[in-house]
């Protein structure tokens, strides 16, 4: 996905088109909540979070808006994580 988003900005750049892919881990939607609720399997996955939670659909939502809004203007090609810090550990 993230050669993709890459190549898809230079491609679309011209177009004045932006290119960006949102990469969340665990978020508390109806399926994850299903998945991780039992806090012994759930403190697997917390342990390696620096923020020490999971992300919950509004977190992944509000960044999504951003990057469709005008405050986002020079971002393009880029894959960000949604992770509380996942994938940084």
């Amino acid at each position: 996905m993230d050669m993709l988003t890459k190549v898809m900005a230079l491609e679309l750049g011209p177009h004045k088109i932006r290119v960006n892919a949102v990469n969340p881990t665990v978020v508390m939607t109806p399926m994850g909540k299903a998945n991780w609720s039992d806090p012994r399997k759930a403190k697997t996955i917390l342990d390696r979070i620096p923020l020490g939670r999971f992300a919950e659909v509004e977190n992944v939502v509000d960044f999504i808006l951003f990057l469709l809004s005008d405050r986002s203007s020079m971002t393009t090609g880029s894959t960000v994580p949604v992770d509380g810090g996942f994938l940084a550990t």
